[in-house]
């Protein structure tokens, strides 16, 4: 079972509302702060110190990626945005602000755990990452680059998305190398394994 986690939550629907605080505390979450515009979460996370944030991304005065920039820069913590509905513009927006997971409503209880789950692991990923670079661009950059090796070692050997990662640390560890690096070299391995034989596949590597 996931920890319990201290949760920020905003929509300017007080249905909405109503309904994280309702079914946080049955996933074992305990609500610390709800708010109604991007100003007031922003605010009301400066007060709390929050585990997680879960904001709507259309707000008054602020939207949800914004303030959740804004929450970033004063505390790193992880964000879940919520939408309406799927918009690539936004989506493209939510992974330039380091946002790691993106929800379109009606949210159900069993998309919401998950999500949940999912999220807090990639900000610790993230933010292992981030230790490595002080330039919050780049991390995101190489972030992309690991999802990719993390993807591969989870294929070839058989891994769940934290195994893949511990893997990929503690290649880095033991080379000395930074884990961006390691994704880099696991990938061209298997660019030039798949790319030797133009026209064809190798029997194992698919």
């Amino acid at each position: 079972m996931n920890a319990s986690l201290r949760i920020a939550v905003a929509d300017d629907e007080l249905e909405m509302q109503e309904y994280y605080q309702t079914i946080l505390p049955v996933l074992g979450h305990v609500v610390v702060a709800v708010a109604g515009t991007g100003a007031e979460l922003v605010e009301k996370c400066r007060a709390q110190h929050p585990d997680l944030v879960i904001t709507d991304i259309k707000m008054p005065d602020m939207d949800g990626i914004e303030a959740a920039a804004q929450i970033y820069r004063e505390a790193p913590i992880p964000v879940i945005l919520v939408s309406a509905y799927h918009d690539a513009d936004f989506i493209q927006r939510a992974e330039a602000n380091h946002i790691l997971s993106y929800l379109v409503k009606p949210i159900k209880q069993a998309d919401l755990a998950p999500a949940i789950a999912i999220v807090v692991r990639r900000f610790r990923q993230f933010e292992t990452l981030r230790r490595e670079t002080t330039d919050l661009k780049h991390a995101l950059e190489d972030r992309k680059l690991i999802e990719r090796a993390k993807g591969l070692l989870m294929k070839k050997a058989s891994l769940d998305e934290a195994e893949a990662f511990l893997r990929l640390q503690t290649l880095a560890s033991n080379q000395n190398r930074k884990l961006v690096e390691i994704a880099r070299m696991l990938l061209t391995a298997e660019e030039a394994f798949d790319g030797s034989k133009p026209g064809r596949r190798q029997g194992g590597l698919h």
